[in-house]
């Protein structure tokens, strides 16, 4: 059975009806009830007969059915949406496609979980043409010849029968190793999920070169607990990629008969990154720091609770923090919520002009400061910039001309 696919935008609904109508089959509204559980899910959440997709975008996988979940702040085509999120994610280094042209032509019908498991596999084909990395493993078990450390208690106990047996403790130099086992366990995955005939081949071909593997329980400490060096930096990548589609498999759900593959995005951290990069990359003129920190908040013996501005821009003696939204604020105005945040940043980091950051299909800037009516003191500057993304344009203007637009738009009103 073929996959179908269901394409949507961040905040739409679906909703159960007939599948050939681009709707939600009775089994498919209840495995997605079922992966939200109790406790919910953060990129959607449950409504009447169907779900609601919140601020995050990517592909949601169950069973034969692909969910697309595309960005969006204006007008444009699901396409062009489409080839917007990838190329944001390989700007920001999540999704690093061999060539652009390559990934245009893949991007026609496939989505962004395709295009990731093909970079998976070949950043695993890049580490299997190097070799996969030997490790020593303490080993116990029967052999037939005495090598290593007899444990000589539970030699008694399981060879009382069969004296030509020896229970012993011994190392062994092979690939069985947690990094391998982890590129392994995703590969099998992928063969699990993955309908597409020359993933399956490719997959198949990929797991003959290597030898059995442990299975393993794997968790975010799995992943915590990997210490990098020269002799294993080229799994690094590939590692990353695993972690992204291990930890976001919900097998088991329904008693086994569903299964949830969900590959989200956090739109806001994503747009947070982007502009960032952009900043980092053409504002070469001004110091940027990515998500600087200070403690505001403490409880007796406790951490301290920290403040995050998304970016901090110092040029001389001034300095500049952004705080950066994806989402269209009414009126082009910013929520009581964000001006709460935005004083706390000024009064923190001795802001000398604090900006909300937002994109638009045009630019727009509204200047406006926080100031204290009855005591006449302070005079802080906040403003909001809205920053232009043309989606009419697109391909054609590249994304990479964005990016210098952004940094150009902040460095003129922070007068960088």
């Amino acid at each position: 059975m073929l996959k179908r696919t269901i394409t949507v935008f961040e905040h739409d609904s679906l909703r159960l009806g007939q599948p050939e109508d681009g709707r939600l089959s009775v089994k498919e509204l209840e495995c997605l009830q079922l992966h939200a559980g109790e406790e919910g899910v953060p990129y959607y959440s449950l409504i009447h007969k169907g779900v609601k997709f919140c601020g995050y975008v990517g592909v949601i996988a169950l069973g034969h059915l692909n969910i697309e979940v595309l960005p969006k702040i204006d007008r444009g085509s699901k396409q062009q949406w489409r080839k917007v999120l990838v190329d944001m994610l390989r700007k920001v280094g999540v999704l690093d496609v061999i060539s652009t042209n390559d990934a245009n032509l893949k991007l026609k019908k496939n989505n962004i979980l395709d295009l990731y498991i093909a970079e998976f596999i070949k950043e695993v084909q890049v580490i299997l043409h190097q070799g996969l990395l030997k490790k020593y493993r303490k080993q116990e078990g029967n052999t037939t010849s005495l090598k290593g450390k007899l444990l000589f208690q539970k030699h008694l106990t399981k060879n009382i029968v069969h004296q030509e047996r020896f229970f012993v403790k011994y190392t062994l130099y092979d690939r069985d190793n947690l990094l391998n086992q982890l590129l392994y366990k995703t590969l099998k995955l992928i063969k699990t999920f993955n309908h597409t005939g020359h993933v399956h081949t490719n997959v198949e071909a990929i797991m003959l070169d290597f030898p059995d593997m442990n299975d393993i329980y794997v968790s975010e400490d799995t992943f915590e607990k990997i210490v990098y060096s020269r002799k294993n930096e080229h799994y690094r990548k590939a590692l990353m990629m695993s972690r992204l589609l291990l930890l976001n498999y919900h097998p088991d759900i329904n008693a086994g008969k569903s299964r949830v593959m969900a590959l989200m995005f956090d739109m806001n951290q994503l747009w947070e990154k982007f502009v960032y990069l952009s900043l980092k990359k053409y504002l070469v003129d001004a110091t940027i720091e990515p998500q600087a920190n200070k403690p505001y908040w403490r409880l007796f013996g406790k951490r301290p609770v920290n403040l995050r501005p998304d970016v901090v821009i110092k040029s001389g003696e001034k300095t500049f923090v952004l705080d950066t939204k994806w989402k269209l604020p009414y009126g082009n105005k910013p929520g009581y919520a964000d001006l709460q945040q935005m004083y706390a940043y000024t009064k923190y980091f001795s802001s000398d002009h604090t900006i909300l950051c937002y994109p638009g299909a045009d630019e727009g800037f509204v200047d406006g400061h926080f100031h204290h009516e009855e005591s006449g003191h302070g005079y802080y500057r906040c403003s909001v910039l809205r920053l232009k993304f043309d989606i009419s344009m697109y391909p054609s203007q590249q994304l990479a001309l964005w990016q210098k637009d952004i940094a150009k738009s902040i460095g003129t009103y922070c007068k960088v």
